[in-house]
């Protein structure tokens, strides 16, 4: 997230306004904003890597599964 020196006037007033409703000082709300934000993308990185499909079995693992079979007439 941007570091306070970084944001416009603009920006930096409209944080501030945020930061008042939530009882924050301006330091402090960006600190929790970008606390949180890495934390969203660490479990967004955790959600990606648990949707990951499994890996295709290999030559060995193929041989077992067709041994385990019935055999075919």
């Amino acid at each position: 997230m941007a570091k306070p020196q970084e944001l416009t006037e603009g920006q930096r007033a409209y944080e501030a306004k945020r930061a008042a409703k939530a009882g924050m000082t301006l330091e402090k709300w960006l600190a929790e904003k970008e606390r949180r934000a890495k934390q969203e993308a660490a479990e967004a990185a955790k959600a990606a890597e648990a949707e990951k499909p499994p890996a295709p079995k290999g030559w060995f693992g193929r041989l077992l599964d067709k041994a385990h079979q019935p055999l075919k007439k």
